[in-house]
């Protein structure tokens, strides 16, 4: 499918109740405990992206940024206190993590429509990111469900595991394979990036600096992020930062990557073949990045007995 039929025209839903699950969660986790669980988290995503479209990223970014921190445990959303150093702080979030009172309406919306708080702030999380990308325009998956929350943090873990928007592509497939996920993984997970902004301090040294950069596309993006200053000011991650489609891989065959990890992708090495397929084939990205997201959201879950249902997402019980 050319990318240029790849707006929200046809939402493309895809099922994959077929697809291997862990052994120790399940999608159906709570259609006996509390049927009214994904409804209400969709119903206040939804709401909540209608009302901001850049909410969705936010929410889909936050998923992310908890599970390659030992595992998608919602530590993410753990504020400071005298035993934790909240991984807010870490360099990856500080000013740029956001969406944590979405998160908060659907922790206390679901409680309320459970009766109790069954539903893990972990899980809450997992949902909301595909939910998130349903309501962008992107495909829907079923998400493994039974994480707990941990009653940890870790500011430094987050510093040195959640992947660098200056990363080269072999430090971007060590950072992947060190949480399980291989380089088709990384590609079809970096497709995130179809979705949302990015800070003028992450792409700076790009623009300026590089020269596997479309000179057109490097004087636009430095007539918003100067030199010095201007540090928080965004710029659209690809062309359509509010709809999931395949301008974020047409770009970088273009060389139009904001970001120095979006476009080591397309830079001569091994990913480049499947940049330009999924650049040209919505169906094949799209199936893709959902599977890779139930593999992301299967990285060293809390289950059992271990861990805990916070009450409130940002403390420990």
């Amino acid at each position: 499918m050319a990318s240029g039929s790849l707006f929200l025209g046809a939402i493309l839903l895809f099922s994959f109740s077929t697809m291997a699950f862990s052994d120790s969660l399940s999608p159906y986790f709570y259609h006996k405990v509390c049927p009214q669980a994904l409804p209400t988290i969709r119903h206040i995503v939804f709401d909540a992206v209608r009302q901001e479209r850049r909410m969705g990223a936010s929410l889909l970014r936050l998923h992310f940024h908890d599970c390659f921190v030992n595992g998608c445990d919602a530590s993410i959303l753990l504020d400071s206190t005298s035993n934790i150093d909240s991984e807010k702080n870490a360099l990856p979030n500080a000013n740029s993590a956001r969406g944590f009172e979405v998160i908060d309406r659907i922790k206390s919306a679901v409680d309320q429509a459970c009766k109790r708080p069954v539903v893990s702030c972990a899980d809450i999380l997992a949902v909301a990111a595909r939910d998130s990308v349903v309501a962008l325009g992107g495909p829907s998956w079923e998400v493994q469900l039974g994480r707990r929350d941990s009653t940890t943090a870790s500011k430094t873990a987050a510093n040195n595991d959640i992947p660098s928007p200056f990363m080269d592509l072999p430090a971007l497939i060590n950072s992947f394979s060190k949480q399980g996920l291989n380089v088709k993984d990384l590609v079809a997970l970096s497709g995130g990036h179809t979705l949302g902004f990015a800070q003028c301090r992450t792409f700076r040294n790009r623009i300026y600096n590089e020269t596997n950069i479309d000179k057109g596309f490097a004087a636009q993006r430095q007539a918003t992020c100067p030199r010095v200053g201007g540090d928080s000011n965004l710029a659209p991650l690809d062309p359509t930062p509010a709809y999931f489609d395949t301008k974020y891989f047409s770009n970088l065959v273009r060389k139009k990557g904001l970001l120095h990890s979006d476009q080591a992708l397309f830079n001569g090495g091994q990913t480049d073949s499947l940049v330009k397929t999924y650049s040209g084939n919505i169906r094949v990205f799209a199936k893709d990045f959902a599977k890779s997201m139930v593999k992301m959201g299967n990285i060293k879950p809390l289950t059992g007995k271990n861990g805990q249902i916070r009450v409130n997402c940002r403390k420990v019980n």
